[in-house]
């Protein structure tokens, strides 16, 4: 770790990159162990944390709400008995106003979150809800999509052969693990009208969640079947709404506002909790 005394001769920017990169690393030793933050960092570590905020504290080029954090932070680094979670707050709070002062996006990466192995086991699934992502092109949606369906219960995911890989690092990241625990395949299920692949119709009841459907709190969800959730860009394709339409139809999310559309995930997330809820009671 850079003593403080250099810490202070470095130009500004490269003074708040190598904050940033003590920080970052200090939480995920925090992220990554079951110990308490007492045990996993040394007094001098505590100091320098302490002395880097008072450092920051006494930057004018920073706002006084940033200052703030710094100070609240210092309490944090000081304090002889703290809950962990207060521990590794401060010091995120503080790495992410240092990323927006140098100018940098934060990204995915950007982002530390615990990486304990989840046990599948202790998942509550409910045996034939399943879902099918057609031509999800965002990683970042698959992955959301993937998170969703392990917390909602979902059985078995099929992904269309045009989604976004779920191995995708961008995916995987914001799945928090649960592309590991969710069974999922990747294949055709609605063949195209000029394709020469097997029609590989889907055995089990299958609904859209697409617009001009039936409003989803009227929606007879099944206890057994399949959602098809559609492209960003182009929604459900036609040869996937004809399966649905001569099965159970269409579930639609009622919107207000002017834009009156959801991100597929957050809609995907929307249908999957109405979905569960009826499932369970």
């Amino acid at each position: 770790m850079i003593p403080l005394f250099k810490l202070e001769k470095l130009p500004r920017t490269q003074k708040l990159r190598k904050i940033i990169k003590i920080f970052t690393f200090a939480e995920n030793r925090l992220c990554m162990s079951k110990q308490s933050g007492a045990e996993i960092f040394s007094n001098a570590e505590f100091v320098f944390f302490l002395d880097a905020v008072k450092l920051l504290s006494n930057d004018d080029q920073f706002s006084q709400d940033a200052k703030k954090v710094f100070i609240e932070a210092a309490e944090i680094f000081q304090c002889e008995s703290f809950h962990v979670n207060s521990l590794r707050r401060a010091l995120n709070s503080v790495k992410h106003i240092l990323l927006a002062e140098t100018g940098k996006d934060q990204a995915d990466w950007d982002f530390t979150c615990a990486d304990g192995k989840l046990d599948s086991q202790k998942r509550q699934i409910f045996e034939g809800m399943r879902v099918y992502l057609e031509d999800i092109r965002s990683p970042f949606n698959v992955g959301a999509m993937f998170r969703t369906a392990e917390s909602f219960g979902v059985e078995k995911i099929t992904l269309s052969p045009f989604c976004a890989d779920p191995r995708h690092r961008r995916a995987e990241r914001t799945a928090m693990g649960c592309i590991d625990i969710v069974p999922w395949e990747r294949r055709e299920l609605f063949a195209s009208p000029v394709s020469d692949s097997e029609n590989t119709e889907p055995s089990i009841p299958v609904f859209a969640l697409e617009t001009g459907g039936v409003p989803i709190s009227e929606f007879k969800f099944p206890k057994h079947g399949l959602m098809i959730a559609g492209s960003e860009e182009l929604g459900v394709s036609p040869r996937a709404l004809e399966a649905a339409d001569a099965s159970l139809g269409r579930v639609s999310i009622p919107c207000y506002g002017t834009k009156a559309s959801l991100n597929v995930s957050v809609a995907f997330g929307i249908a999957l909790q109405a979905w569960s809820d009826k499932l369970k009671n």
